[in-house]
């Protein structure tokens, strides 16, 4: 999701939950996004986790962007479409790990444990370094 506020485009990023991410800040933030089910149409997976990882429903005019693979070798597909949300309210899906490791106790996170708004050069120190070309494209396509 994109906004403009005072002529100049802000993305919400969200910030994974769980324990792993919990001290993370720069380079672990990332747009929302999740596995694609087996014949599930690609846009309908992604309005679908838009919803899981934030309690928000995507609806709009959806720009489909270049898919970037991430390090661990995942292809993500990305659409954007402009909207506006408040961040504080999110709920996210939970996931169930065991914590702390071999420890025999399971424990609930958030998959999303917050979001925000942010300007292109402060989102680009944020998000994982392999989206950035997301941000990027979506500022080229809509100046």
């Amino acid at each position: 999701m994109y906004r403009r506020r005072n002529d100049r485009l802000e993305y919400l990023l969200v910030h994974p939950g769980g324990p792993f991410w919990a001290k993370k800040d720069q380079g672990a933030w990332t747009i929302p996004k999740g596995e694609i089910e087996a014949g599930e149409d690609p846009l309908a997976a992604a309005k679908r986790e838009f919803e899981e990882e934030l309690g928000f429903v995507a609806v709009g005019e959806f720009i489909q962007l270049q898919p970037i693979k991430q390090k661990s070798g995942k292809v993500v597909h990305a659409w954007a479409f402009e909207g506006d949300c408040e961040p504080g309210t999110l709920k996210s899906n939970t996931f169930t790990i065991e914590w702390p490791p071999r420890s025999g106790r399971t424990q609930v996170f958030p998959e999303v444990d917050r979001a925000d708004w942010f300007d292109l050069a402060t989102a680009k120190r944020k998000i994982k370094a392999t989206q950035i070309p997301l941000l990027e494209e979506l500022g080229r396509l809509l100046k």
